[in-house]
């Protein structure tokens, strides 16, 4: 039996488009969970959203593909704990949205190529070479300009209530999707990347029905309390479910391993999104620290070791 021809690669200027559109749509998403909850919204709420429009676009896909729902022998803890791994992701990220300003919460969620390289280290991969902690020292520095922690030190109370809380949930998103990528590395390579998305957002799923039902999150059922509300909460599903099935669909044909950066448009586009939409405006030393953060990211990811 012959193997499958492997998918026609999109012309690199077309991938970059595609890439850059969908991560203007994934920033979207993220200014409009902010309008959402700005507005009343509960934060398993749209959770639940996010992960159910994921989970119906997965299962279609099975269903079109005709995928074995299957996983091979021992995989299955492996993928239960990457599951509750995103899980704590997403409540964390948006939890994190909910206090920043948008474009500081992803600038934050984006520190996990940091903290993978060190997790991978920590359980017995290389070490980063020096060329990379030099790098990675730059992206801290710059975080720091971006968090303005003179400022805070100077009036943490003129920064804003929920800052603390804000910057902890976004390093906890950014480390509890560093585990979910060392684990499906290392111990789920073997799982189809249709099924193991599909069971992922599935367990985000039921766990958020729980934790609703459970009430361990209070007001996080809440319904939002106006149509800005419910506009926000409409887009964040419809954004999200859009630009994760377009790029799902798409990822054979973008030469991942070249185009990859592009996708760190995010943070830049939710910066411009933020000042439109929510009028969130950032100094101009935060500027140049967010200039800093994402530019060290895409050399980061461009080093392939070095």
């Amino acid at each position: 039996m012959s193997a499958s021809p492997l998918p026609k690669l999109l012309p690199r200027h077309l991938a970059i488009l595609l890439m850059m559109t969908v991560a203007t749509m994934f920033a979207a998403n993220h200014v409009s969970a902010r309008l959402a909850f700005d507005n009343g919204t509960g934060l398993l709420l749209a959770v639940i959203t996010r992960s159910g429009v994921a989970c119906l676009i997965l299962l279609t896909l099975v269903v079109v593909q005709r995928k074995r729902l299957w996983l091979p022998a021992g995989t299955w803890p492996w993928q239960l704990a990457v599951g509750l791994l995103i899980t704590v992701q997403s409540v964390c990220l948006y939890s994190a949205v909910a206090r920043l300003p948008v474009v500081i919460a992803l600038l934050l969620v984006n520190t996990f190529p940091i903290q993978l390289a060190l997790l991978s280290w920590a359980l017995g991969g290389p070490p980063p070479t020096l060329r990379r902690c030099l790098i990675m020292g730059i992206i801290l520095i710059g975080l720091l300009v971006v968090l303005d922690i003179p400022s805070w030190l100077a009036s943490a109370d003129g920064m804003g209530p929920g800052w603390i809380a804000g910057i902890a949930f976004g390093l906890t998103a950014a480390f509890a999707f560093a585990c979910a990528l060392w684990v499906t590395e290392h111990r789920l390579a073997g799982v189809g990347s249709t099924l193991r998305s599909l069971l992922t957002m599935q367990t985000v799923f039921v766990m958020m029905i729980i934790g609703g039902i459970s009430g361990v999150v209070p007001g996080g059922m809440s319904l939002p309390d106006n149509s800005s509300g419910w506009l926000g909460l409409a887009l964040l599903g419809l954004l999200y479910g859009s630009a994760f099935s377009t790029l799902f669909i798409f990822v054979p044909r973008l030469d991942m391993a070249r185009n990859a950066p592009v996708m760190n448009i995010e943070p830049v586009a939710s910066l411009v999104l933020g000042y439109f939409v929510l009028g969130q405006m950032l100094s101009p030393g935060q500027l140049i620290g967010g200039a800093v953060v994402v530019g060290g990211i895409v050399v980061l990811s461009l080093s392939k070791g070095r």
